[in-house]
């Protein structure tokens, strides 16, 4: 059984999740071959994500004879198989919000993913995210491509689901990954009846880099993280607004923003309109270590999404024994529960947050320990990556024989 993955980008700071699975499944099953459409956007930070950028073929990397030696061997060489692929392509463009351009452009990528995993031997493609990956994939299935599967997280491609054809790609995949059972429930809103078996919940997972690394929450801390690209969805914008009244209330606290973005800026400005430079930085973009360092320095992480899947951060502060002031979206309440293990709240109000603080604050030191190993045992129990990627293993072993027949 041969196994190739794919992603948009890979590997990049915000998909070290895809890296400890594949890294696993390789362990299981021997060694994954790895495309990714374009090389990340993020500066590589990571020395475990440099070593998976010299085993990654990136396509869009290919230099032009390549482009043009694969149009012409395999575009018009085999033009039956080209046909039904750019009928697929035309299909998938009709009405998506990229356009039938870049379907067309998805439809080159394909004819050359297909002449390298054909020279690979490649058996089976699992791609991350039903976005444009998950198009290419399908348009080189329709070209008798590899039989394939894709992980759906959202909020992206639930955000969509129309436009992405999610149904379509349901439909043609041997299978499909929902990370939890809220996405599941997304995604059967758009397949016929006869292909919800399809849909398999696969939790995203954390390893014993985790687990080995947990401390208890040091009594001087006073600090909240927040980890993640700063951007619109993550809400760190109301954060830090209610961080700034809860100061005012007279909590005695700091927060860490652990990451970069695109409202850098802006977040910036509003720290400093509040005048809380003295309680708040920034860290930029830092490797996977740094980031369970500030983890383990923190009283409790903080995550007030406006739009999520099951953020990893979550898992990850968990698998450290620290508790998480969260919002209640999507798949979060089915690992976080308010009380037991973390602090649920509703997400886009500001006085929702500022209360929240409050409350973690005034928690004694022996219950928000308490709710950090109750964390823990449930992402040991449900996102353990031995476990997990076993049952996507046993999915695809599954399907492939099952198409033997």
């Amino acid at each position: 059984m041969r196994v190739a993955y794919l992603t948009n980008q890979y590997p990049s700071v915000s998909h070290t999740f895809i890296r400890r699975e594949l890294t696993e499944l390789e362990r299981q099953v021997g060694e994954v071959a790895r495309f990714t459409i374009r090389e990340s956007s993020f500066k590589i930070v990571d020395e475990d994500d440099q070593r998976e950028l010299d085993k990654t073929f990136p396509v869009l990397k290919q230099p032009k004879s390549r482009w043009v030696k694969t149009l012409l061997r395999t575009g018009l060489g085999k033009l039956p198989q080209s046909l039904h692929g750019l009928r697929k392509a035309f299909s998938l463009g009709v009405g998506s919000q990229s356009g039938l351009p870049k379907h067309m452009i998805y439809f080159v990528e394909a004819l050359l993913l297909l002449e390298e995993m054909k020279a690979r031997g490649i058996d089976h493609l699992h791609v991350h995210f039903g976005t444009n990956p998950a198009a290419v994939a399908q348009i080189m299935r329709a070209m008798g491509g590899p039989q394939y599967s894709f992980t759906v997280h959202g909020p992206d491609e639930l955000d969509a689901p129309k436009s992405l054809s999610l149904g379509s790609k349901i439909t043609d995949a041997a299978f499909v990954v929902a990370i939890t059972s809220f996405c599941a429930g997304q995604l059967r809103r758009w397949v016929d009846h006869e292909h919800w078996d399809k849909i398999k919940v696969v939790h995203c997972t954390v390893g014993d880099e985790f687990f080995d690394q947990a401390t208890p929450i040091d009594p001087e801390s006073k600090t909240f993280v927040c980890v993640g690209r700063l951007s619109a969805q993550k809400g760190q914008l109301l954060l830090v607004e209610a961080f700034a009244l809860a100061i005012e209330d007279g909590v005695d606290a700091n927060l860490v923003l652990c990451g970069d973005g695109e409202m850098r800026g802006e977040i910036e400005s509003l720290i400093k309109r509040y005048n809380i430079e003295d309680r708040v930085r920034i860290t930029g973009w830092i490797s996977g270590e740094q980031v369970r360092k500030e983890l383990l320095a923190s009283r409790c992480l903080a995550l007030p999404s406006f739009a999520e899947g099951l953020p990893m951060v979550i898992m990850e502060a968990f698998a450290l024994q620290r508790p998480v002031l969260t919002t209640y979206i999507a798949g979060i309440p089915e690992l976080v529960v308010d009380g037991e293990n973390g602090f649920l709240i509703v997400s886009g109000n500001k006085e929702a947050i500022r209360e929240g603080i409050k409350r973690v604050m005034a928690t004694p030191l022996e219950k928000l320990s308490a709710m950090g190993k109750a964390g823990c045992e449930a992402v040991k129990r449900e996102h353990y990556t031995p476990i997990e990627t076993a049952k996507l293993i046993e999915q695809i072993k599954t399907t492939l024989a099952r198409n033997a027949r």
